[in-house]
């Protein structure tokens, strides 16, 4: 019952934490509580963090008549609505974690924080299904914002997305109740993946091992000219309006853009097609 949780470039390991197998993913994988493979849902990477602000952004209730707001409210096709409150203090990086998450049918962002206090008044505040943390917020420190949030929202599941990746502090967040532990270089579909798997019970930890650049990773001539309008700051919207293709249309090539240069965001994405060549 005592063994290392996933050290940096170090082997896989697992361990059961609060009744459940701790599934440790080095590109692999993710697996839900029973074992079973979780479908991910899209493709990418979530990058490093830039930008700083705190507090509440963008918050967005979602309740049912009476002021109660009803669990996991059913989507389209019959799956259920994952509601979930992003804390991070960098307010660049938590706006693209927000707007991947919204490519995604079936989750939700209802709120947005900036630090530790915020977090917890907002998770009691709108009882999200899950809290994306970030370790290193202002506020008290990790260790009481979880006890803290477990205390306010006892049904949320906490997943720990950080770039920390010291051994001791996962194994102490996991002990306190967080459902996964994922680094920011963390692949999109393992994100979305852990987040479900959290829903079902499960705990995942994520730690990457570097991985070499290789090589420039071409676009199609629509991706590239979707590209140069999300250079220009249009939104999903307009790029639909200039191209006089549906905004669906434009999230789908938005999706493959970042499948092909590993790219967390817009941003990102941008920034990642200029590295590998000019455009």
């Amino acid at each position: 019952m005592s063994e290392d949780i996933g050290a940096p470039g170090g082997a896989d390991t697992t361990r059961p934490v609060h009744g459940g197998p701790v599934r440790s993913v080095h590109g692999g994988p993710v697996r839900s509580a029973g074992g079973d493979p979780v479908k991910p849902a899209g493709g990418g990477s979530v990058g490093p963090a830039g930008g700083r602000t705190a507090g509440q952004v963008g918050a967005r209730p979602v309740g049912a008549a009476g002021g109660r707001r009803e669990l996991w409210p059913a989507v389209a096709g019959g799956r259920r609505e994952i509601r979930i409150l992003a804390a991070d203090d960098h307010s660049l990086l938590r706006g693209a974690l927000c707007e991947l998450l919204d490519l995604h049918d079936g989750l939700t962002v209802v709120a947005q924080a900036g630090d530790g206090p915020s977090a917890v008044a907002l998770a009691a505040e709108h009882q999200p299904d899950i809290v994306l943390l970030d370790v290193e917020m202002p506020g008290p420190g990790p260790l009481q914002t979880v006890r803290a949030l477990r205390e306010r929202a006892p049904q949320a599941r906490i997943v720990v997305l950080t770039m920390h990746d010291d051994a001791r502090l996962i194994e102490s967040l996991l002990k306190a109740g967080t459902s996964a532990y994922l680094h920011k270089e963390v692949d999109r579909e393992i994100l979305v993946s852990a987040i479900r798997s959290a829903m079902a019970g499960g705990k995942t930890t994520f730690l990457p091992r570097p991985v070499p650049p290789s090589g420039p990773h071409p676009l199609t001539d629509r991706e590239r000219e979707l590209m140069t309008l999300v250079a220009e700051g249009l939104s999903n919207r307009q790029i639909g309006t200039r191209l006089g293709i549906a905004e669906g249309t434009v999230k789908r090539h938005l999706r493959n853009v970042f499948d092909k240069l590993g790219a967390a965001s817009r941003l990102d994405a941008v920034n990642r097609l200029r590295e590998f060549e000019p455009f």
